[in-house]
């Protein structure tokens, strides 16, 4: 055995006993594969923007985050586990042309659909968003590997790097994320390979109109109210220029349900991000913190009854018998801004994951729900033969 291969065969079994492998002294390599007694006391965990609790267990070969949101309000949430990993990174060779961080993990979750993050920070750190990257997870049947490779990190010997995993939104239940290791390492990007899992910016700018080329307007359209669950709202309506508007509103009490008509676009695969358009009537919100409220939650309809009409749904029949979280995803796809203004365009970003959902036929149609204090009014597809109606942009393969 050569002298190389024995000090990769001592580095080993020095990971299986401490939690982390340096083997190639080209480049040093982090793993926690969470196989001992009890979390590694540099593990840290904590929550944020609520009134979510987290703890973070260690058993049977992995770690486990617990995260109890029964008490939260708003569910604007984020769950976290953190540990500086600096000492088991070469630094300096981070530091050349062309080596970024990858961060690893192979993790698993417990409802599904839903999106968990990576990101990397150190102690200077002031854009928490740049090296952070989402990941929609489909099912909660398996482990699932994901990965990212950072753009620009920086970070020079006796720097912290902070490597953390997340869930954020995910309801206002109980829940479950588990991650079978971490793994960061100093790469060379033109030899690295792509990542796994197929990471999402977070807080996507939305695509330009001009440059998606399918456009399909709304097939059925309606709201439901949670107060009156059995009342079929198609007909509301509101004054437009001294004229009566079909209209669509979302408010604490009501929420606007969308559905498409793709089946044309079966078997084939969307080509990056959409764009879900919606024309506003009015919108009335108050300024109030934190900042994240008053936007409109944009949602997967994962459930319930596929084929509603729009003339005769209410909750009840959307839901049958169902809960609203089964139905509706808790976490949402984007929060957005509504733009203020009669007629002026409100643009979100739907990634492409969601959006394949919706060509498959797997994701039943959007649901448009309040975040905060926000009453909001789009024009419904009745409105002037639905020249203002909502309608998905996107690209394909």
């Amino acid at each position: 055995m050569s002298e190389r291969t024995n000090a990769c065969a001592r580095a080993g079994l020095a990971f299986l006993v401490a939690g982390f492998l340096m083997c190639d002294p080209a480049s040093t390599q982090f793993i926690d594969e969470f196989g001992g007694p009890a979390i590694h006391k540099d593990w840290t965990h904590f929550t944020g923007d609520g009134s979510a609790a987290i703890d973070f267990q260690q058993s049977d070969g992995y770690g486990t985050m617990l995260v109890d949101g029964v008490r939260d309000r708003d569910n604007i949430w984020w769950a976290l586990i953190k540990r500086d990993v600096a000492s088991s990174l070469d630094l300096k060779r981070l530091g050349e042309p062309g080596h970024e961080l990858r961060l690893e993990a192979r993790v698993r979750i417990h409802e599904a659909p839903r999106r968990v993050h990576l990101s990397a920070n150190t102690q200077k750190t002031t854009d928490y968003h740049e090296h952070l990257r989402e990941f929609d997870i489909i099912d909660a049947t398996g482990w699932h590997t994901i990965s990212m490779t950072t753009r620009g990190f920086r970070a020079e010997p006796g720097d912290e790097v902070n490597v953390q995993f997340a869930i954020t939104d995910w309801g206002l239940g109980k829940y479950q994320a588990d991650v079978d290791y971490y793994k960061v390492d100093v790469v060379d990007t033109a030899s690295v390979g792509p990542d796994k899992g197929e990471p999402q910016q977070y807080h996507p700018p939305v695509p330009d109109l001009g440059a998606l080329s399918e456009k399909v307007r709304v097939a059925q359209d309606s709201t439901v109210s949670l107060q009156y669950r059995d009342v079929n709202l198609n007909d509301w309506f509101t004054a437009d220029n001294g004229r009566k508007a079909t209209a669509l509103t979302v408010n604490g009490a009501q929420i606007v349900i969308l559905r498409w008509d793709l089946r044309a676009y079966a078997g084939q695969r969307a080509a990056g991000a959409g764009v879900l358009e919606l024309s506003t009537h009015s919108v009335a919100r108050a300024i109030v913190e934190p900042e994240e409220l008053g936007q409109v939650r944009v949602t997967e309809i994962l459930g319930g009854d596929p084929d509603w009409d729009q003339r005769t749904v209410t909750l009840d029949s959307l839901l049958q018998g169902q809960p609203l979280d089964a139905v509706l995803n808790p976490q949402m796809i984007i929060d957005e801004r509504v733009a203020e203004g009669r007629g002026v365009k409100t643009l979100a970003s739907i990634s492409r994951p969601v959006l394949q959902r919706l060509l498959d036929g797997r994701t039943l149609g959007l649901a448009i729900r309040p975040l905060g204090p926000i009453d909001a009014t789009f024009y419904s597809s009745e409105h002037e033969g639905g020249s203002r109606a909502a309608t998905l942009h996107f690209n394909l393969q």
